[in-house]
């Protein structure tokens, strides 16, 4: 097992090491979300100076950004003794193994294939931090588990019109018979590239980089407009 020292920035020095063996690898854990007093008096998601609360009344169309999760991409070799095991063991969810799956449970957390050796982590963001330490205790060998949230949001996307919405958006085939529950795909959308997923029978979930939040929630907004919006705060 990879050696780990976890760095606490609140504490401003290592709060956890173990010793140095110069056969094994070094792995440093940094915790990179602030104390939530710091979190609450300037934390700004990519979408807040966009999706500020609305209804419509009769929406078919209801936007909801999902600030602020922590999000950690994970490669390995699922092939490789105890990686599989390791992974359930940090997360509590089972590895995805057939391609364009998501497994996810009812306290928030997920984790979606993206190819034979890579997988999306979705967790509340206060427990990233605890989950890729249980992450790098749990596994060994050739893998690695990188802490992508300040890059990331998510952003809900339901109502009875939702799937019309994403018809004018992607090729992607959104029909219930193509895209049922539990699938999740990298698609494109609006000439833009993000991961589509179905999360239940009347959400799907858009995983799209900061760089591309404001391009793609004026387009959310564009395209849902007919239908009428209801924004969630």
């Amino acid at each position: 097992m990879s050696d780990a020292t976890t760095l606490d920035p609140q504490a401003g020095a290592a709060v956890e090491a173990q010793p140095q063996d110069m056969t094994s690898s070094q792995t440093s854990v940094i915790d990179q979300r602030p104390t939530p007093e710091v979190h609450a008096q300037s934390a700004r998601s990519p979408l807040a100076h966009l999706f500020t609360a609305r209804d419509d009344g009769d929406a078919g169309v209801v936007l909801q950004e999902k600030a602020f999760l922590g999000h950690l991409t994970l490669r390995g070799d699922p092939a490789q003794p105890g990686f599989a095991e390791g992974v359930e063991a940090a997360l509590g969810l089972a590895l995805p193994l057939t391609p364009a799956t998501l497994h996810q449970n009812e306290g928030g957390r997920s984790i979606q294939w993206l190819s034979p050796d890579e997988w999306l982590i979705l967790v509340p963001g206060e427990e990233a931090f605890a989950v890729e330490k249980a992450l790098h205790e749990r596994l060994s060998g050739r893998y690695q588990v990188v802490n992508v949230s300040g890059g990331q949001t998510v952003i809900s996307l339901s109502g009875d019109q939702a799937r019309q919405v994403l018809m004018k958006s992607t090729p992607t085939d959104v029909h219930p018979r193509a895209f049922p529950v539990g699938r999740g795909v990298p698609a494109v959308f609006a000439k833009a590239t993000l991961v589509l997923r179905r999360v239940s029978e009347s959400e799907f979930e858009l995983v799209v980089r900061r760089s591309f939040a404001d391009y793609l929630g004026r387009w959310l907004l564009d395209a849902s407009e007919e239908f009428g919006v209801c924004i969630k705060a």
